[in-house]
């Protein structure tokens, strides 16, 4: 696994664990984080992607909920809800490129969410790549 997708594997069991058990403290999050990536730069960048999606929460459940067809965030997995949110921020908030986003978004389907996942959680991302980003990616 590449050291970043570790980053985000963290990242999402954190985004998943609080949205499941609210009252896990930031304190506690970067703990375990810390337990799990033994690398400070990896530990900085699941930290980034975590605390920007808590930061973040309310816009990027707003233009998930936009673009996502008779879906309502509360009817989605949990484990499809958090990816769509570490999606949606990587996407809108970070320079990362939409084809890395969305390959990773969509290997967390895979290995966390049901075998619909990775389709519903592409289709979703897929509207949200901003059209600089589309742009960007179509001259690499």
């Amino acid at each position: 696994m590449a050291r970043r997708s570790k980053a985000r594997e963290v990242a999402l069991q954190m985004l998943f664990q609080v949205d499941l058990n609210p009252d896990v403290d930031a304190q506690m999050v970067a703990g375990m984080i810390g337990e799990r990536l033994p690398d400070a730069a990896l530990r900085e960048f699941a930290w980034v992607l975590f605390s920007g999606v808590r930061e973040y929460h309310a816009m990027l459940d707003e233009k998930i909920e936009a673009v996502a067809e008779n879906w309502k965030l509360s009817r989605m997995a949990a484990t499809d809800r958090n990816c769509l949110r570490l999606g949606a921020f990587e996407l809108l908030q970070t320079g990362t490129p939409h084809r890395v986003v969305i390959d990773e978004a969509l290997d967390l389907a895979r290995k966390f969410g049901s075998d619909q996942s990775a389709s519903f959680v592409n289709g979703i991302l897929d509207k949200l790549v901003p059209p600089e980003k589309r742009v960007q990616g179509n001259r690499e």
